[in-house]
């Protein structure tokens, strides 16, 4: 009896000291629905870009701040949420998983696993959206990034920290040259993140397969927002796939960025914009469309020693109509980037691949990037083409030709046909010296057209295996002085006595 009356007492005490604090928690309603945008009433205090939680652990983006209610764009299946569903605010600005578990995975913009290989273990975030690093923090581009095309490679180098568009026609060869540069990545210590948007799932496939198949994922993240899904993921991408490559770039890394393609992130950005009920500008994008791509790319660059020296090379790609580069996006993204690579759709149709038309390629600091030897062989090269085109256009309408016009047109058809190349197959920059040297110093205009890609690869493998000192002494000297030059253009004679029946007549060649 004693012990359940101080019981009681010990009760009676406990009650007196509990205090009840009062906790504040908003919650919204939906007010409409559609298209994986919804309009939301209640949540006066959510933050720009702010994760919302809807039934079912579905998430939202807080998109548009109103007066009386909110829009969010839906990231993920919207189609089981309804009128009058309650969401709460968990207010934390929109994150991506990110760490080295990511790399050799295929991932949604949430930083889901779609490759089947188990959940992702990483315990880092990073918020998509980030200020770029301030120029205080950046470095000069002075390291190249090698994509072992030649026609890239001497004419429009890429540095590290640069941001280098790829733009052309559909169906150009444009994916071909990012899926090329990722390739030749490998051994490089360069961690590739290729970011599809909008992107058929068989294409993307085949990529995935392709890269497995040449080891490159390895050293590979792929970020994957398809056809078949929502605009709101399409619109996340790019900017997740950005989030976890400055993740590596801020521990020292270097890092390259391929997004595939901006055309189709402006096209889902429109899309939510309108849906949101947001101002229509030209070709009814909104007003800041120029500041979404700019606010990406914006964050590629090379930091300075100080800042772990780490790098982060964007590869955007825009797909253009009809050839048109004056159209908006176009115009936007190029005046955004360092330079830009153009694929024009006549080039590629006549067999020039990769069709790049280097009048109007440029790259506006890869050539500070660039190695000697490369540089040396650059300028004689994009004279020589230019000189060709100029003389080609005019030459089909006469007969009568001199001999300097004669052989200006012979050199320029070689370096055309030298600058040909295999789909996946990037060379390393030695041998792209090699045989850029050859063609350029005019060792090569006495092979027969249609024999210069036989002789081409015969001569790789010639170097290989009799020449590999001098590979080696280019590699490392990165350097063409007169004595390197010599021995290249003795072991080339050397070799052209082994293949005679490359040689045209005397008769022709003049």
């Amino acid at each position: 009896m004693a012990n359940s009356h101080s019981l009681v007492l010990d009760l009676k005490k406990e009650i007196e000291k509990w205090q009840t604090k009062p906790e504040i928690k908003q919650t919204g309603r939906i007010l409409e629905i559609a298209d994986g945008v919804a309009k939301i009433s209640g949540l006066s205090s959510v933050m720009y870009n702010e994760m919302l939680r809807f039934p079912g652990d579905v998430y939202g983006l807080a998109f548009n701040l109103e007066e009386d209610a909110i829009t969010a764009i839906i990231l993920g299946d919207y189609l089981n949420l309804k009128e009058d569903d309650t969401v709460l605010p968990t207010g934390k600005i929109l994150e991506v998983s990110v760490g080295e578990k990511m790399i050799g995975r295929v991932i949604n913009p949430v930083g889901e696993p779609l490759d089947n290989k188990g959940k992702i273990e990483t315990k880092t975030t990073s918020p998509l959206e980030k200020l770029a690093p301030q120029v205080v923090l950046r470095e000069p581009v002075n390291t190249p990034l090698q994509t072992g095309i030649k026609a890239i490679d001497s004419m429009i180098p890429i540095g590290q920290g640069q941001r280098e568009l790829i733009i052309g026609d559909r169906g150009t060869g444009k994916t071909a040259i990012a899926i090329d540069t990722i390739l030749n990545q490998k051994d490089q210590n360069v961690l590739c993140i290729y970011v599809a948007v909008g992107q058929k799932m068989s294409k993307i496939a085949k990529i995935i397969a392709k890269l497995e198949e040449s080891g490159a994922m390895n050293y590979t993240t792929v970020v994957v927002a398809s056809a078949s899904d929502p605009a709101s993921l399409w619109y996340i991408a790019p900017f997740a796939g950005c989030a976890l490559g400055e993740y590596f770039r801020d521990k020292g890394k270097d890092v390259l960025i391929i997004y595939d393609d901006l055309s189709k992130h402006a096209w889902a950005y429109r899309q939510l914009s309108l849906l949101a009920r947001r101002p229509a500008g030209r070709e009814a994008y909104p007003g800041d469309i120029f500041y979404l791509h700019s606010r990406l790319l914006e964050r590629a660059a090379k930091l300075n020693k100080e800042n772990g020296g780490g790098s982060l090379t964007a590869l955007p790609i825009i797909e253009t109509q009809a050839g048109d580069i004056s159209a908006y996006i176009p115009t936007n993204v190029i005046s955004i980037t360092d330079g830009q690579i153009y694929l024009e759709a006549d080039l590629f149709y006549s067999g020039i691949r990769p069709a790049v038309n280097v009048g109007l390629s440029v790259s506006r600091v890869g050539g500070a990037a660039q190695t000697k030897a490369m540089k040396k062989l650059a300028g004689t090269l994009r004279l020589d083409l230019a000189q060709y085109r100029e003389i080609a256009a005019f030459a089909q309408f006469s007969t009568d030709l001199d001999e300097t016009t004669k052989k200006q047109l012979l050199r320029g058809k070689v370096l055309t046909e030298i600058l040909k190349q295999v789909q996946y197959e990037p060379l390393p920059v030695e041998q792209q010296v090699i045989i850029l040297s050859s063609a350029v110093s005019g060792m090569l205009d006495d092979i027969k057209e249609e024999h210069i890609k036989e002789f081409e690869y015969d001569l790789y493998d010639y170097f290989k295996t009799i020449g590999k000192e001098i590979l080696k002494e280019i590699k490392e000297k990165k350097e063409l002085d007169d004595k390197l030059t010599e021995k290249i253009k003795t072991m080339i004679t050397k070799f052209k006595e082994t293949r005679p029946n490359y040689a045209q007549p005397a008769t022709t060649a003049s």
